[in-house]
Order: structure tokens, then C-alpha cells, then sequence
């Protein structure tokens, strides 16, 4: 899974690096420690093909929910069940989400857990596939665009402190995972692989991650690396 990550790269930074046509959000706050419901940003397509940078709450709320609480539950889609579980965004409604890091928790044989920030070596964003969705509320008083990201089984790094990761989309994939007119997922499904583990790095980090209340370039400093 995918509980927290770094998101830091400012948005006119991300339009370059993710090809972006229009920008429509405000630059948000640096954050060393997003959290569920966070806004966060992601790239989508329109039905004409332009690629836009907007501001999406991170947990998606299918239109059928009846309030957006259900978000915090909804904040990862397994690669593997995309097709019963999230049927409707996986065929039309797929995004990309850039990321400067996420954290991990691994379990100690102590039950203590210790936390690890992954990265890419070269310390480009990771573009991670997303999905998004729309919720109005019954009144329609209140209209969230919200998102999640699709995770799959870890890699041969991660492996040993976990046992799923994000899917980390290479710049060759973006355009079919974005193609709103791309709807067979068979194809789709084959770009939900682990990612290379010669691409990243991975390093212990303060516990005080831990607390979505901590924030701040401190806590992604390392303290020992794998």
C-alpha cells in the first residue's frame, strides 16, 4: 500500500516534466508527509486530448457514496481487482499522480515499526498511476474530484519491508494510461508491473513521519540505507 509520500516539485516544474497543455490549480504547500484526503496534484485528459494539472483530495469517493468520508478507505486500488472494484475509472477516468517520494513501514520482530522513504536515484518525480472520480453531494451544493493510486506487488527492494508498491509509470506509457478513449484494459493491465529496482533508492527515516501532524524536509533525511 501507499499511505504517505513527499510532494514538494512545484507545479509549473511538473507541467514540464509530465507534458502538460493547461495548468488549473493554485501552487500548494510543499509537503514532506501527504496524508488521505491531503489535496494533492495529478495530470488527466480531457475528452479532447489536452492534458491538464489540476488539484484532486486523495481517496477516492465513487458517485454512488453517500458523503466523502469513505475517501480515507479508498486512498489505494490494487492492480489486481481494478476490474470489480473500480471498473468505471479504470476503463474512462485514469490520472497520473507525481510523487518525490512515498513511505513505507516495515515491521520489526519486535512490533515496533520503522519507517523507509523510497525514491528514484536520480531524484526525478515518480509518476505513479492514479485513478479519479467525481462525487456531488445530494444537493449538489458540494463536487469533489478525488483520486487514488493503483498499487501492485512489490519489487525485489521493497520486497523484504513490504509486500505491495505503487505502479510507477515510465514517460512511454503516460499517454495510453491517460487516453480516455483507450478503454481495453487487457492492454492497460500490462503496464501495472513492479517497477525496476535498479531506478530507486531506499533509506530509514525519522519516526516522526509517523504523525501527520510532523512536516518539514527533516523527515526525509536518511538515517541508515538499503
Amino acid at each position: 500500500m501507499c499511505g504517505r509520500f513527499v510532494s514538494t516539485t512545484p507545479p509549473a516544474a511538473l507541467a514540464r516534466h509530465l507534458r502538460v497543455d493547461e495548468v488549473r490549480t493554485e501552487a500548494l504547500e510543499p509537503s514532506w508527509n501527504v496524508a488521505p484526503t491531503d489535496p494533492v496534484y495529478a495530470v488527466s485528459e480531457t475528452t479532447e486530448g489536452s492534458r491538464l494539472l489540476g488539484t484532486y483530495r486523495w481517496g477516492l469517493v465513487p458517485p454512488w457514496a453517500p458523503a466523502p468520508s469513505i475517501a480515507s478507505r479508498r486512498i489505494n486500488a490494487r492492480a489486481e481487482t481494478l476490474g470489480s472494484k473500480f471498473r468505471g475509472p479504470f476503463e474512462r477516468r485514469r490520472c497520473l499522480l507525481p510523487a518525490d517520494g512515498f513511505y513505507e513501514w516495515e515491521r520489526r520482530p519486535d512490533g515496533t515499526k520503522q519507517a523507509w522513504l523510497i525514491r528514484r536515484r536520480d531524484r526525478a518525480p515518480m509518476v505513479f498511476a492514479g485513478l479519479w472520480d467525481l462525487w456531488r453531494s445530494a444537493q449538489a451544493d458540494e463536487v469533489l474530484r478525488t483520486c487514488a493510486i493503483v498499487t501492485t506487488r512489490a519489487n525485489l527492494l521493497l520486497g523484504p519491508i513490504h509486500d505491495r508498491m505503487p505502479v510507477m509509470l515510465a514517460p512511454v506509457d503516460w499517454e495510453l494510461w491517460l487516453d480516455r478513449h483507450h478503454t481495453d484494459t487487457v492492454s492497460l493491465r500490462r503496464l501495472l508491473e513492479p517497477a525496476d529496482d535498479r531506478q530507486l533508492e531506499m533509506f530509514e527515516v525519522s519516526s516522526r513521519v509517523n504523525s501527520v501532524r510532523n512536516n518539514g524536509g527533516d523527515l526525509v533525511t536518511p538515517i541508515s540505507r538499503r
